[in-house]
């Protein structure tokens, strides 16, 4: 009856590893193409307000008005994060936990 025991407690452990291995390995895949995605799309986003800023400009007369608007904008909704800034952290962490126990 030990001898069955020690054999269960044995395959539990490596079950449990195997498992967390497993969930390593998904976390660090999803960081990875988190990185490459959002590297895209920063560089997405600064080249749109870019050319947003300069198509403003062009219908402003001025390119310096078209861009400081965009810049504008942009503090407008750096701060609008900085108020959500708990909800934003809840949301990740909920849909973190969610992630891990799929």
């Amino acid at each position: 009856m030990i001898e069955i025991l020690k054999d269960f407690t044995e395959k539990k452990v490596d079950l449990l590893k195997m498992e967390a291995t497993e969930k390593s390995a998904m976390v660090s895949g999803l960081l990875y193409f988190l990185v490459i995605a959002l590297t895209f799309l920063v560089f997405f986003v600064v080249f749109l307000i870019l050319g947003l800023g300069l198509w403003i400009g062009y219908l402003l007369g001025n390119y310096a008005y078209g861009l400081f608007i965009m810049s504008a904008l942009c503090l407008i909704f750096f701060i609008i994060v900085i108020m959500k800034r708990k909800a934003i952290q809840n949301y990740a962490a909920n849909m973190f936990i969610r992630f891990l126990n799929d």
